[in-house]
């Protein structure tokens, strides 16, 4: 069976796999509360878990790919009240996202998809994305895998619309992928409101926040359906979907007509 993660990998199957065009998949997650009933990795876990499903389906396509291994430190300063969390400032997440794009390039690559796991990461990622197609050449895209497909999430659940927090449907990914990190006992507490925003707070406006004043479970949305079965579920809807998006040569080709705009403009 072909290899496809970064870390079981040798320099030279990684510098093989560059020259073939390989897709570099990066999951970015956190290391924070989950609620009452999940542990503090389940961002690791189910970035590092659909970053992989991603990847096989892509290679079973012919489409050669390498998954690197999960950045597990985000930024989740609105998650500090509750303890179990580590956060780090936007400057050091940034320069470790550019750090690993750099790096990326370095060894021959051509094409890296930011794959988030955790909400706080998301604006982050989104400049991240920008910032290393621009200084390295990539051609880089990324973003939140519940953003980019929540057509494949939406129908699978029966009491939220759309993944929060330690809900229905992280923790039905978990009960899937790592049951002995979740705490069943404690499931008829894991419920919370069905938004993180703060009461009045619009689309659009940024507000300080920290879960703590939000929800008392640590919880946002409602676990208690959650099962193992809707997890695979989940877990195969996301993967292909997102396995079909980054495929696409079309979506490649523009991000490399993008990166390093300046350079371009400034030739002839």
């Amino acid at each position: 069976m072909t290899e496809l993660l970064w870390m079981r990998m040798t320099a030279p199957e990684l510098r093989e796999a560059a020259a073939r065009d390989a897709i570099v998949i990066l999951p970015v997650a956190s290391l924070e509360q989950h609620g009452p009933h999940l542990a503090t990795g389940t961002d690791m876990v189910l970035g590092a878990a659909v970053a992989e499903a991603v990847a096989e389906r892509l290679h079973a396509a012919g489409q050669p790919v390498v998954v690197l291994p999960v950045v597990w430190h985000g930024l989740a300063e609105h998650h500090m009240a509750f303890g179990g969390t580590i956060t780090l400032d936007q400057p050091s997440f940034h320069a470790l996202l550019k750090g690993i794009g750099a790096s990326v390039a370095r060894a021959g690559f051509k094409r890296l998809f930011l794959l988030n796991a955790h909400g706080g990461n998301a604006e982050a990622i989104g400049i991240a994305v920008n910032e290393i197609g621009r200084d390295t050449g990539l051609a880089c895209m990324g973003g939140t895998y519940w953003h980019i497909v929540p057509g494949a999430i939406a129908p699978l659940l029966e009491d939220q619309p759309m993944l929060m927090h330690a809900c229905e449907a992280e923790t039905s990914l978990m009960l899937h992928l790592s049951p002995a990190s979740v705490r069943q006992e404690k499931l008829p507490e894991a419920v919370g409101p069905a938004s993180s925003r703060l009461p009045g707070q619009p689309p659009g406006l940024h507000v300080k926040r920290s879960f703590a004043a939000i929800t008392r479970s640590g919880v946002i949305g409602d676990a208690r359906r959650a099962s193992a079965a809707k997890g695979a579920a989940l877990l195969d809807a996301i993967a292909q979907e997102l396995a079909q998006l980054l495929a696409d040569p079309a979506l490649w080709a523009s991000a490399a007509r993008s990166a390093a705009p300046d350079r371009a403009a400034g030739e002839g």
